[in-house]
């Protein structure tokens, strides 16, 4: 059997030790609510579909780059009651770290 090159044997490595990372997704009313609360209205999109459209564009582009992009869905009351419980507000920042706290407790 033929030892595989360092090029490959890399290759393989970084296929094992594949990113992960967590896409906030929402439904149009989950997106409504969580735009509605936002301290920063202006990061989201005008409307849902532009949303889903730059989401779904998004996700593509990590996945093609060997990025695992998984969608996270947020429950307006769960984010909510996390903001609360962390002294934190609805806005880009808070969004992201509380799709990476779900995905990480899924993953455990």
């Amino acid at each position: 059997m033929k030892k595989p090159t360092l090029s490959q044997s890399l290759k393989a490595r970084r296929r094992s030790r594949q990113m992960v990372i967590g896409v906030t997704w929402y439904t149009p009313e989950t997106w409504a609510r969580v735009k509605a609360t936002a301290t920063d209205p202006e990061c989201f999109e005008d409307s849902f579909d532009k949303w889903k459209a730059m989401a779904v564009a998004a996700r593509r582009n990590f996945q093609r780059s060997g990025v695992m992009a998984l969608e996270c869905q947020i429950d307006p009351d769960e984010f909510a009651a996390w903001c609360a419980a962390n002294q934190q507000e609805n806005n880009s920042t808070s969004r992201g770290e509380f799709v990476s706290v779900v995905l990480s407790a899924a993953h455990e």
